[in-house]
């Protein structure tokens, strides 16, 4: 394991050292992508709820689809699949939480967040689902066992067809908003500009980051499987929870959930998608996929729970996302060292 290509030395002080630097990097890039998308999003009338839900979210998931791309052209798909699962099962559980307890007040939310962004977000689990079990029974793997298949570019456009509703949605919605001119005086240029700078900065943050935190994993002897669910998923899902935070601490609370599920949106239906259409085709075990995904949909049903309750998430329930994403971590560790056995794969 190298960290920016053999130029600096390999050793535990360096990738700890890289890790701090690129978190900083992670932080400015999402403040920058964060403003931009504020100001882009008020110069063209966007809702709250499609700024948090594309505009923003699209920006801060492109770790996850170049992690998606790289694990696709090195054969090692599968591994993509469980960090993307595992990116997604923090965005729900982790990031609301964190984005509740730091605002000192009940995470408000509107009815256009708990029953358009959420429920499309559901449906957006069962359709990649349902495209792993096509491959599973249309396209077996020669050599693999019962329950492996193969992801070709033919099933790919099916997620990417129900993302392409997800986006006619949204523009329907832009229609029916009315705005105010608060974006008359924006300079869209430098928006632009600045947008841009910002997508960058967190690209190349997150790609050292992964390396580093990689090296940590071979340092420390870490299991790739529990490293790619938990340490790899976190670290590709830093700016999603920077930008999250931030739009909550300005009280922007309906923005900050649409980045959640806007974000888990975008990876499931189209970064996978990507990645199979740039590789061909991707081999997927639907031993490993299919108990990953049960656990995001209760993952998912639990934040949708709590979110229609009032239209809030109090302090109570965003502790019981934590301690329901540590529950989570502890089985994916007994997974790793055996004393589970629901992963046959």
């Amino acid at each position: 394991m190298t960290v920016l290509g053999g130029l600096l030395p390999d050793s535990t002080a360096v990738y700890v050292a890289v890790v701090a630097v690129t978190t900083a990097m992670i932080w400015a890039g999402s403040g920058w992508l964060e403003r931009s998308a504020e100001d882009l999003s008020a110069y063209y009338g966007l809702p709250p709820v499609v700024q948090g839900s594309v505009v923003v979210a699209v920006g801060s998931s492109f770790p996850e689809l170049a992690s998606v791309v790289i694990t696709a052209l090195e054969d090692s798909f599968g591994m993509g699949v469980g960090a993307i699962v595992g990116s997604a099962i923090f965005n729900i559980l982790v990031i609301p939480a964190v984005s509740g307890i730091v605002t000192k007040n009940p995470l408000d939310v509107d009815r256009t967040v708990v029953y358009k962004e959420a429920q499309f977000y559901m449906l957006a689990v069962s359709t990649l689902v349902i495209t792993f079990a096509l491959a599973i029974i249309y396209f077996p793997v020669d050599g693999g066992t019962t329950l492996d298949g193969s992801v070709t570019r033919l099933l790919a456009t099916i997620p990417l067809s129900v993302y392409g509703l997800y986006l006619f949605i949204q523009w329907q919605d832009v229609g029916d908003y009315d705005g105010d001119d608060a974006g008359s005086d924006i300079d869209v240029r430098r928006e632009w500009g600045w947008l841009a700078v910002g997508l960058v900065v967190i690209l190349v943050a997150v790609e050292l980051l992964v390396g580093a935190v990689n090296g940590l994993n071979a340092t420390f002897d870490i299991p790739e499987f529990l490293a790619g669910v938990t340490i790899i998923a976190a670290a590709t899902s830093l700016p999603d929870a920077l930008v999250s935070v931030r739009a909550a601490r300005g009280g922007r609370t309906v923005t900050s959930l649409g980045n959640v599920l806007g974000s888990n949106t975008f990876d499931l239906l189209v970064a996978i998608p990507i990645g199979v259409l740039i590789a061909g085709s991707a081999t997927v075990s639907f031993t490993v996929a299919a108990p990953m995904m049960g656990v995001l949909t209760v993952a998912t049903v639990l934040l949708f729970a709590f979110l229609r309750t009032d239209l809030s998430l109090t302090d109570p329930e965003a502790y019981a996302l934590l301690v329901a994403y540590l529950v989570f971590v502890g089985w994916v560790v007994g997974e790793t060292v055996g004393t589970f056995e629901l992963l046959r794969g």
